[in-house]
């Protein structure tokens, strides 16, 4: 006698595994990794086997838009085994932070990573503030006692 463990959702289970594997390979994604370095943020985006030319690189105030597009013709006489690489059209967008000069932005592409630049914004970065001596500056408000007509004391500020 053979005694066998039976799991009735295993199977179930194997299932939804592959289906959202199959969902995950077919949105297009682009996989991605972002890091500050001193004054720059870098973004690296694997787009293997697209064309330089094919990518499309837009930022529009504070959203930074990546398109690219793989294809592959096979030929007439081609008996296709397997085809698991994603062919079409990928688009990904981040949203950059307003501490980022969206003017200032660099991209290359190598060895099929796009790799994108962005500076601090000059605004964003540290910066030191002098702090004076007290003879080394004004009051910001001047107060005059003065003597009104009906003998009160009043004061009067004056703007720098």
């Amino acid at each position: 006698m053979v005694v066998m463990r039976f799991d009735p959702f295993g199977e179930v289970d194997r299932q939804f595994q592959q289906l959202a594997n199959r969902l995950q390979e077919s949105s297009g994604a682009m996989a991605m990794d972002a890091y500050r370095r001193g004054d720059d943020v870098f973004i690296h985006f694997d787009l293997p086997g697209v064309d330089r030319d094919s990518i499309e690189l837009t930022a529009e105030q504070n959203t930074l838009t990546v398109r690219a597009d793989r294809r592959w013709e096979s030929e007439a006489d081609d008996q296709i085994i397997a085809r698991e690489r994603q062919t079409g059209s990928f688009m990904r967008q981040l949203m950059l932070g307003e501490h980022l000069d969206t003017e200032n932005i660099a991209a290359s592409y190598e060895e099929g990573v796009l790799t994108v630049k962005v500076s601090v914004a000059p605004a964003a970065k540290p910066r030191r503030i002098e702090v004076r001596g007290s003879g080394q500056h004004r009051a910001a408000i001047d107060v005059e006692a003065r003597s009104g007509g009906n003998g009160q004391e009043g004061t009067e500020e004056r703007p720098i």
